[in-house]
């Protein structure tokens, strides 16, 4: 079936909830980790569509013969301007949450469904954030998310996805960008430093990054 990249829209968060899911326990499906499925998206997904600085461009899958029917398989997200992105999730995306979910980590709280470890990893995470460091900040302003449904990995498009973004950095006069991933996963380690991306100095080993000249060197036929 063919493929093709599209921005995405409001309209596309049930998708992107979907595939961040599907993705979350370290490139595979955390479904049976989670009572609250919700949860992963609402931090490392959703904020990507509804916050500034941000954009997103969408992997879909569309049949041959039905052109009214896709099938969104992946994304890549990310903002331009990581300490914009804070500040306005600060402001704007994390309190509403910190309200409805902090509440279920409450001494003595009937909880139903019951929270699941993973659930109480996310809530805290909404509670507490972490913040890109000054050494990320420093390498570049801009940051991503990838994630692809696991039958569609392997199979080329996350270079497409990160060539997608890198065009759209370079329109933007943005001249690198960083990630991290989970250390469990180590396809996506060796996914990353295929592409070249390299560790960033001063920050933790899952954190790396690659300037926008260099992965054009590297790839000047997605461009």
């Amino acid at each position: 079936m063919p493929t093709f990249i599209r921005p995405a829209t409001k309209a596309d968060q049930p998708a992107l909830s979907n595939i961040c899911l599907l993705t979350a326990d370290a490139g595979t499906s955390a479904e049976d980790m989670h009572a609250y499925p919700e949860l992963p998206s609402l931090v490392y997904a959703l904020p990507y569509i509804n916050l500034p600085s941000t954009w997103a461009f969408l992997l879909v899958d569309k049949p041959c013969d039905e052109f009214e029917h896709e099938d969104i398989v992946g994304y890549c997200i990310g903002s331009l301007d990581t300490r914009t992105f804070e500040a306005a999730a600060s402001e704007t995306w994390w309190p509403p949450l910190q309200v409805k979910y902090g509440q279920l980590l409450e001494p003595n709280q009937l909880v139903e469904p019951p929270l699941k470890d993973a659930d109480r990893q996310y809530i805290n995470t909404i509670m507490n954030f972490p913040l890109a460091s000054d050494a990320q900040i420093k390498f570049s302003p801009a940051h991503l998310h990838i994630n692809i449904l696991p039958s569609y990995q392997k199979k080329g498009y996350g270079r497409q996805l990160i060539s997608r973004a890198v065009q759209y950095l370079d329109e933007q006069c943005i001249g690198g960008i960083w990630l991290g991933f989970d250390p469990r996963n180590k396809r996506a380690a060796e996914f990353y430093e295929r592409l070249g991306f390299q560790p960033l100095e001063g920050t933790a080993g899952n954190v790396v990054g690659i300037t926008v000249p260099e992965f054009q060197d590297r790839w000047a036929a997605n461009f």
